[in-house]
């Protein structure tokens, strides 16, 4: 795959700076020579990560590559996205995992820390040397997240911290973990880390999707957080949902990556796949398929685009960002889907990676925000109401 080119249909590179063209093409390098060799091994360990890449990462500026200062890369924010699109090229887990990294847990300590936090964390974060996770979810809380039942409750000066957050990327891989509680000043934001007495980590085994990443859940049995440790600047729900529209940003472009790569596997095996007599590539049928896919992912990168140079000037409303998240994991998993059915029985097998492709966008059309609430994100935004 090291001669991957990408999906440029309408002339889109034309578009991007050379700054924002050198990071895109620094990370599909990367993923093409350090990662697609090795990820194959990890999706068949069932949840493994390939954490010796972790390093280099850091050294490429992959972990808040958004943000200024503290050694993060500070580009701008088409070029992050770049980043995204790249890496979920290679896999949804190794993009979850600087999406986490950066936006999930960088970037709450980066807008709502103290600066003592910030220079303990950010620094550390940005190399990789920390792995941080961030912990919102709840066995019984997802979409309805303000209903969690997690506690967080004073005393002496300090906090006592009692719940169960599930459906973790990294949870066991952290050095610290933003965590979202109720208190009786409402949602507040506490920085755990293990060691802190009656703080648990649990992998989750037996997943079908997002198996090349690792997925915990964080258990607190009356784990004592110093003040220090809670996010001074984080009050209510603002706090975690500012930090998922970061991370839904970067999803949005992030998919197009895994629909461009399944587009490109499937483009090759076509003009070599002898059926009936010629080329899979020759059948009319195959013809409307890659036509309809090519269509949608353009249409995927055009929004994408226009959002970045939004969000760079300050313009970006979260709704936007549901549109795009919405869209564009649902045009990616219809182009994984199709790639693997023109694969045939082929594509059933890990030789080929749009089933796996396919499986992992399953998880990232559930996550930060499932399709149908991103639905109704964009019909409140349209018509003042919300549904009831």
């Amino acid at each position: 795959m090291a001669d991957y080119s990408g999906l440029d249909f309408v002339r889109i590179d034309d578009l991007f700076s050379d700054e924002e063209k050198l990071a895109r093409d620094t990370v599909r390098e990367f993923v093409s020579k350090e990662f697609l060799p090795v990820i194959q091994e990890h999706v068949r360990q069932d949840g493994s990560f390939p954490m010796e890449l972790v390093p280099l990462m850091g050294e490429l500026g992959l972990f808040g590559a958004n943000l200024s200062g503290f050694g993060c890369a500070g580009m701008n924010n088409v070029a992050y996205g770049l980043i995204m699109q790249e890496l979920e090229r290679g896999d949804s887990g190794l993009r979850s995992f600087a999406s986490v990294q950066g936006s999930l847990v960088m970037y709450p300590i980066y807008s709502y820390g103290s600066d003592e936090q910030k220079e303990r964390w950010l620094p550390k974060m940005a190399t990789g040397e920390a792995v941080g996770c961030f912990g919102l979810t709840e066995p019984d809380f997802g979409s309805h997240a303000v209903g969690m039942r997690t506690r967080a409750v004073r005393r002496d000066g300090s906090w006592i911290l009692n719940g169960t957050k599930r459906w973790i990327t990294n949870g066991s891989l952290s050095k610290v973990a933003v965590v979202w509680a109720q208190t009786e000043e409402g949602v507040r934001g506490f920085l755990v880390e293990p060691g802190m007495p009656g703080y648990e980590t649990r992998d989750i085994k037996g997943k079908f999707s997002l198996r090349g990443s690792v997925t915990s859940e964080l258990f607190f049995n009356d784990v004592e957080v110093p003040e220090s440790s809670r996010l001074p600047k984080a009050e209510g729900m603002k706090g975690p949902l500012s930090c998922l529209t970061q991370a839904r940003f970067g999803i949005s472009w992030g998919v197009l990556g895994a629909a461009m790569a399944c587009f490109d596997e499937v483009v090759e095996y076509s003009k070599e796949r002898i059926v009936a007599g010629g080329p899979l590539a020759t059948k009319q049928l195959t013809h409307s398929k890659l036509a309809d896919m090519v269509t949608e992912i353009t249409k995927g990168q055009l929004l994408a685009l226009h959002l970045g140079r939004l969000k760079d000037q300050g313009k970006l409303e979260h709704p936007m960002v549901s549109m795009a998240k919405r869209n564009n994991v649902d045009i990616a998993l219809q182009v994984a889907r199709v790639s693997r059915d023109l694969l045939g029985a082929n594509g059933i097998v890990d030789d080929y990676q749009s089933m796996r492709h396919m499986v992992n966008l399953e998880t990232v059309r559930t996550y930060e925000g499932t399709h149908d609430i991103h639905t109704l994100v964009l019909g409140e935004a349209v018509t003042g109401m919300r549904a009831i």
